[in-house]
């Protein structure tokens, strides 16, 4: 049962007659009065429950950008349907507009749109739609509350995209002067020229010499087949905020700016997301515009697991997509103790096959900290920053001894220093 504001107001009224016949048994014959009115209007009022309600499929859209959800409502009865609707989701779906006024006539249906414009990413969902049929008076009425299936995906905003066209200059440029051929090894054949004086004897091809009787060598171009792993570490670590972003979605986003600019370059981009186990795999796709698709498509649902990452199973997997010579990308903080005591162990057997890089969102607050010693706390606080600095560059020291490139730099910075150090290998043949 539910009572709208005239039921307040018929109750109000009764003041009058109050005034009119002071006595007790006025106020008591006009609450009944009320409560008959009430009880008559909800007994007239159509069942919430008969109503047939429906909604459209499930929709993707990249977090902080509108769409809507259309809920359908249909009455099977003879009788008209006055009332109010409530489409209830998530408070981080960011639903507006989600109460509709309701008159339905009988064996009618009715579209309702609710806008809604997600503030999280991941899947948000419907939480309840709620109908109020309200009598002939508009008195009391029905209401009941019922499941109506629906999620909106709330994809990764990937606010790093407006690097891309200038790093896509860069790209053109360093393609352009490898258009050069080049005589050597660890890069993809081109074709065969006449030896000419201070060529690398090791380039000759001496099949294709004897077949012409003069020396012929061998012309090569750089591979554009390169395969790029992106390891983005979900584990606890991964939970904290720099900010107002979360540490994974600063990883997601400068996991996208390079998968994007690599595709463009050619270069087979594949996506491993875990902690103690894989949560999301990304590696069939050749397509550049399927690949980004799925992989914001994987990315979206992703959630940190409070529980330490298992990277020896991580690593693993990692291994067991190829052994032919990759980038690997470890997008994780820089936690001492998570790397030390899991990362650093399982770090030559992914080193023996593979280039790695280790990609950490820094938090510039650390800095602030550091500078601030006004009084007593500011200084306890400056000393647990700076012990909190030396750590990491203590681990830092450790990654690149054996081996590993190491880009700590802030959320809006990270993604353009790794698109950079991208950059940086294609320019100088390493990649």
């Amino acid at each position: 049962m539910a009572l709208t504001w005239r039921a307040v107001a018929l109750t109000a009224f009764g003041l009058v007659a109050v005034v009119l016949w002071p006595s007790f048994g006025t106020v008591w014959w006009w609450l009944l009065l009320v409560v008959v009115v009430a009880a008559l209007d909800v007994a007239l009022a159509v069942s919430p429950r008969r109503l047939l309600l429906g909604r459209s499929a499930d929709t993707q859209v990249r977090q902080g950008e509108p769409t809507e959800t259309t809920l359908t409502v249909r009455n099977p009865t003879g009788r008209t349907v006055r009332g109010t609707l409530r489409d209830a989701w998530q408070p981080s779906a960011g639903a507006t507009g989600e109460r509709h006024r309701l008159r339905l006539p009988g064996g009618e249906q009715r579209r309702f749109r609710t806008a809604l414009r997600p503030t999280r990413r991941g899947d948000r969902k419907a939480v309840a739609v709620t109908v109020r049929s309200l009598g002939p008076l508009g008195v009391a009425g029905r209401q009941a509350s019922r499941e109506v299936p629906g999620v909106v995906r709330s994809l990764p905003p990937f606010h790093s995209r407006r690097h891309l066209p200038s790093r896509l200059a860069m790209l053109r440029q360093i393609d352009g002067r490898s258009a050069v051929r080049t005589r050597g090894q660890g890069t993809e054949f081109d074709s065969l020229r006449d030896y000419v004086e201070g060529d690398d004897v090791r380039s000759i091809d001496w099949r294709a010499t004897a077949r012409r009787q003069h020396l012929v060598v061998r012309t090569w171009q750089p591979e554009r087949d390169r395969r790029i792993v992106l390891l983005l570490d979900t584990s606890r670590t991964s939970a904290g905020r720099v900010g107002d972003v979360p540490r994974l979605d600063a990883g997601m986003d400068a996991a996208l700016l390079l998968a994007a600019l690599a595709s463009r370059a050619g270069d087979r981009v594949q996506l491993l997301a875990g902690d103690r186990r894989i949560r999301a795999r990304v590696t069939s796709s050749t397509d550049r515009n399927q690949l980004l698709h799925e992989l914001v498509t994987a990315m979206a649902p992703l959630e940190p697991a409070l529980v330490e990452a298992n990277w020896p199973r991580l690593v693993g997997a990692v291994n067991a997509l190829s052994r032919r010579r990759a980038l690997v990308v470890l997008l994780t903080p820089l936690e001492p103790a998570a790397i030390e005591e899991g990362l650093l162990p399982v770090l030559p057997a992914l080193l023996r096959h593979h280039r790695v890089v280790l990609a950490s969102v820094a938090d510039p607050s650390l800095q602030e900290l550091a500078s601030a010693r006004g009084d007593a706390a500011q200084t306890y606080d400056a000393a647990a920053a700076e012990r909190s600095t030396a750590l990491k560059q203590r681990i830092i020291d450790a990654l690149t001894g054996v081996g590993v490139t190491v880009l700590d730099a802030p959320p809006e910075q990270l993604p353009v220093a790794l698109a950079d150090h991208y950059l940086l290998l294609k320019r100088q043949g390493l990649l």
